[in-house]
């Protein structure tokens, strides 16, 4: 097996201008961090170049990540594209700048966006039941789409079971069955299998099938896919130029990417899973991107460009989550967005996203060519560098 943990991790900086931003920080917060009050410096300084390139050199070296990718946005409009690591690990080939990654659940903020700009458009209330637009489809031990609404489906609140529960281990990265393409209503039916885990509204937990759910009511409003939907309305409106919702069947990356990566326990060999079928995920989580699209997106999404105030208003209003989900971390959900506290103050507004191969973390915009770190010590050193990034001075 390739080692990459011993090698010096290879560590990348390039530059080059985009549209100008309106606050004067270095990644995707602008809006939101304007409006809590509380900006990071000016424009990306040296110090802060240097954090980026120490936080990647540590997801590298200590966490034994493959690669590590970075894009964050100065005062001037100009990304810059951090590497480090190997894009392969069998030809130690480099890392792609700003090259196309799985973005998993950074696809429900594509979703929630969709089904956000419907209720703009008067088409979806956000506080109507389910039922409403998809009747008699969500039942089961104690589940009924008469009591869940909408709203609660984006915020993780309808007390639905997760469909991925049951599709851990060979399920989801094995080989005989990475290949497996599964209907949304299979996923659907996975979950409805289970009880549920509250009343609507009571609790909170995560739950993909949620979001499988919002991209079935897309679909139904306005009678086209959800794939289409989401390009339509979010991806050629605002110009991201390396973001797609793979096909049907498609497992391949498009473009220049990283190779992905999985072990199946600390130490075990590295799995090559780059090509495999994302159908599992769907709404949830299919989606591919790189860092600087991802960063565009949730520029855009917090600037105001892709939704109305009254509707991004309602994507910012969050709710706590227990404290076992991310213990210590402060975070929030909001309606497809998730806020965290910065140590300099303020917050960060962005979402999260693991699938096999890949995870990324969006505010400013890292990703990591495995699901979890393959050393398998639990570290906190992709939400250090984001909160480094964002605080430098």
């Amino acid at each position: 097996m390739f080692d990459h943990a011993q090698k010096s991790p290879r560590v990348h900086t390039t530059s080059r201008r985009g549209p100008r931003r309106a606050a004067a920080v270095p990644a995707v917060v602008a809006a939101a961090l304007a409006a809590a009050g509380t900006l990071p410096a000016a424009a990306e300084s040296h110090s802060s170049r240097d954090a980026v390139h120490e936080g990647l050199e540590r997801l590298v070296t200590e966490d034994q990540y493959p690669a590590a990718l970075a894009a964050i946005v100065d005062s001037d409009g100009r990304t810059r594209d951090h590497t480090a690591g190997v894009g392969d690990v069998r030809t130690g080939a480099k890392v792609p700048v700003d090259g196309q990654v799985r973005m998993g659940s950074n696809t429900k903020a594509f979703t929630a966006t969709v089904v956000l700009q419907l209720v703009g458009e008067g088409k979806v209330a956000l506080d109507a039941p389910i039922e409403r637009y998809l009747p008699d489809l969500v039942r089961g031990d104690g589940i009924d789409g008469r009591d869940i609404t909408v709203r609660q489906l984006l915020q993780h609140t309808s007390g639905l079971p997760d469909y991925t529960e049951s599709m851990t281990g060979d399920a989801l990265y094995g080989v005989g069955r990475r290949h497996t393409y599964y209907q949304p209503r299979t996923l659907l039916d996975t979950a409805l299998a289970h009880k549920a885990l509250f009343a609507p509204g009571t609790s909170w937990s995560y739950s993909n099938t949620n979001y499988v759910l919002a991209g079935l009511l897309v679909e139904k409003v306005t009678g086209r896919p959800i794939a289409e939907q989401i390009t339509r309305r979010v991806i050629d409106r605002i110009g991201l130029r390396h973001t797609y919702f793979p096909g049907v069947g498609e497992e391949r990356i498009r473009e220049a990417h990283p190779k992905g990566y999985y072990a199946s326990k600390p130490g075990a060999p590295l799995d090559d899973v780059t090509e495999l079928a994302p159908s599992w995920g769907w709404a949830a989580g299919q989606m591919i991107s790189t860092p600087s699209d991802l960063t565009r997106f949730f520029s855009a999404l917090v600037g105001g460009k892709l939704l109305k105030p009254a509707q991004l208003a309602q994507m910012r209003t969050t709710v706590a989550v227990p404290d076992d989900f991310q213990p210590g971390s402060g975070i929030r959900f909001g309606l497809g967005l998730v806020s965290t506290p910065l140590s300099c103050g303020g917050l960060s507004w962005g979402h999260s996203g693991g699938i096999p191969g890949y995870s990324t973390l969006v505010a400013v915009a890292v990703a990591v060519t495995a699901l979890s770190p393959p050393s398998g010590k639990e570290t906190d050193n992709v939400k250090r560098l984001v909160d480094t990034a964002l605080c430098a001075k």
